[in-house]
């Protein structure tokens, strides 16, 4: 059983353990878990369809978009799988991803490559290439790998301002659960601004849930709008059989477009880190600091536990969330002044950000 998804209150230090990641697949647990429909021609209809679109079919979308589809499998020795595991000896997992431009960037998830000593990528049709991982953030997790493919068969999917998205809207998920390679299934959005947990356990903000059917091996695979825009990359479920139960996250396209541009500019991204773990208080308005962790921004600075920060640069916050949206908003570096209640005194303090760490 998976520890259950819990919109957490306590982060920009750590986040709570949330939903099961969807990395490696097992080919041989396909009949416990999915049935796919090779030909899945179902009119965008109900709850799964948007004014603006009545007439788009679930077939048209995947016609115009399951080229830029891909299903990568990784090689790597020793560590631990996406899944967890042991160690040791050679391991072999498996996800999915798109095209992302026509230079041969692909968009997967960080936690389907973590650790890859080689990766391989095979298109629609059948043709599988060598890739080389560009960059990775543990922290969103988000990863760029490059193709060695030809131009023929780069066709990219644009990214949606998932800003934009609705409740209700409809969504198709593609990739290879399992393996099953071009796999689609469809659905709507079930809600908005979820917060899960990335690989490096800090918080994956406005996350999108889905109802469409996702599994191990969707990992990094598109959730598309009804345009065939990209509204998400799928990374998560939320499991007590280990199966799709109906409850799946996608981490949102404007956070994959921040962060594969920077790792496509420079290999790497960094994000502003204050280093505390944060709390609701009831019946006050603020964020809670629960603990300051030694050694970091916050405690050099002097912030304490039991502190409840009301502003940040002179803006308010209400909440734990948003004292760590305020933070992620800035860069390493950053001076930023926190105005905070102490012992019933409203106090003030200067505080230069560092950079979060990888884990």
């Amino acid at each position: 059983m998976h520890t259950p998804f819990k919109s957490s209150k306590t982060m920009l230090a750590t986040a709570m353990t949330s939903a099961a990641l969807i990395g490696a697949g097992s080919v041989a647990a396909v009949t416990a878990y999915v049935d796919p429909d090779p030909s899945p021609q179902v009119a965008v209809s109900g709850d799964a369809q948007t004014a603006a679109n009545s007439s788009t079919t679930v077939g048209a979308i995947y016609k115009n978009s399951h080229k830029a589809v891909v299903e990568i499998a990784v090689t790597s020795t020793g560590g631990s799988s996406p899944l967890g595991g042991d160690g040791g000896g050679t391991q072999q997992a498996q996800g999915s991803g798109f095209v992302y431009d026509e230079q041969g960037h692909v968009i997967t998830n960080q936690h389907v490559v973590d650790g890859a000593e080689t990766v391989k990528v095979t298109f629609w049709n059948g043709k599988t290439y060598d890739a080389k991982v560009v960059g990775s953030d543990p922290s969103t997790d988000v990863a760029v790998i490059d193709v060695d493919a030809p131009a023929s068969v780069l066709e990219p999917l644009e990214l949606a301002n998932s800003s934009q998205v609705e409740v209700g809207d409809g969504v198709i998920a593609i990739g290879s659960p399992f393996g099953l390679e071009q796999t689609v299934t469809t659905g709507i959005v079930s809600a908005l601004h979820r917060q899960i947990s990335s690989p490096n356990n800090f918080a994956i903000d406005d996350a999108i849930q889905t109802d469409a059917a996702i599994n191990h091996g969707n990992s990094g695979g598109p959730l598309l709008d009804v345009n065939g825009d990209v509204v998400g990359v799928n990374s998560q479920i939320e499991s007590e059989s280990g199966g799709n139960d109906g409850v799946g996250f996608a981490v949102p396209s404007n956070t994959v477009k921040r962060i594969a541009d920077g790792l496509i500019a420079d290999g790497s991204v960094e994000h502003a880190y204050l280093g505390v773990a944060t709390e609701d208080v009831a019946n006050s308005t603020g964020a809670g600091i629960a603990d300051v962790r030694a050694g970091t921004p916050a405690a050099a600075a002097g912030l304490h536990d039991g502190d409840l920060v009301t502003k940040v640069d002179g803006e308010s916050v209400s909440s734990a969330d948003e004292l760590r949206q305020a933070i992620d908003a800035k860069s390493p570096g950053d001076k930023v002044e926190l105005t905070f209640e102490r012992d019933g005194k409203t106090k003030t303090l200067e505080v230069t950000l560092g950079t979060r760490p990888s884990a």
